[in-house]
């Protein structure tokens, strides 16, 4: 089962991935505090170092490995596996609706591009990208497959496909009060996919204008009234709203006060009445 709140080793919308040499500490502190859902992928090259951190805390009585709930994501299933040293992944995730040039994954430049800096296309159909991922949940190698970045037409392509043996149960995609992506929430839940974002304080792409998300004014508002803080009140306003969350974070105070916020917003306080 998909946990409500998880790890993330990237943030998408400033283009950070946890480093290397930080990458096992701080996955295990997660651990430790009580995180289980984790998610990476191998393309951003510190799925080893996530690996060896949920090994250890198996190895050390943490957790099981049941307990863990891991996303990875397309590039190569076989590659992750041999890298994390895992038997399977609990959720493979198309990363992207568009398909594209593999350089080497072993090393190297992972994407290719052209003359012009641009990533090299290719003619690739999703739905031959979905029967791989279905075959991977047969044979064992994950037990769920989802997408990520997908709009409701990417989505309905897969769900219209003739003789598709399994739906996407999530869809991870850029969600926070700037861009609450409601019309897509509500076509995910009316066919059972769960909407995952990841949250992060970062200026908007939808109005550069804006202040960074944790010194919005409203938000700031909400939280001094709940007495709160502006980045519990962003977890809450998703988590509310039914989609999961992915946090990221390299700072060991901060990873713990994120796995505890999802308690406190369950219980303390509600944003029914605050406007967001």
């Amino acid at each position: 089962m998909m946990k409500l709140m998880g790890f993330a080793s990237f943030d998408s919308t400033k283009g950070r991935k946890i480093a290397k040499h930080e990458a096992q500490e701080v996955t295990q502190s997660a651990i430790e505090v009580g995180f289980r859902h984790i998610d990476c992928a191998h393309v951003y090259q510190n799925e080893e170092q996530f690996g060896q951190a949920i090994r250890s805390k198996i190895a050390d009585g943490t957790v099981k490995r049941e307990d863990i709930f891991y996303t990875s994501k397309v590039l190569c299933m076989l590659c992750s596996l041999k890298t994390l040293q895992l038997d399977y992944v609990n959720l493979y995730i198309i990363h992207f609706p568009l398909a594209v040039k593999i350089g080497n994954i072993q090393g190297g430049e992972l994407f290719p591009k052209d003359e012009n800096g641009k990533l090299i296309t290719d003619s690739v159909d999703l739905c031959h990208t979905w029967e791989a991922l279905e075959k991977c949940k047969d044979t064992g190698l994950t037990k769920s497959i989802g997408v990520s970045n997908f709009n409701h037409k990417q989505l309905e392509k897969i769900l219209n496909k003739l003789g598709v043996k399994y739906k996407p149960i999530c869809n991870q995609v850029e969600c926070h009060p700037y861009l609450n992506q409601r019309k897509l929430l509500d076509f995910c839940k009316s066919h059972d996919i769960v909407l995952v974002l990841s949250i992060s304080e970062f200026p908007s792409r939808v109005n550069l204008d804006l202040p960074v998300l944790l010194e919005y004014p409203v938000i700031c508002a909400i939280a001094n009234k709940h007495k709160q803080t502006p980045a519990l009140v962003a977890l809450c306003y998703q988590i509310q709203r039914g989609v999961v969350v992915l946090a990221k974070s390299c700072n060991k105070k901060r990873i713990k006060e994120n796995i505890q916020s999802f308690f406190v917003c369950l219980s303390r306080f509600s944003l029914n009445q605050d406007k967001l």
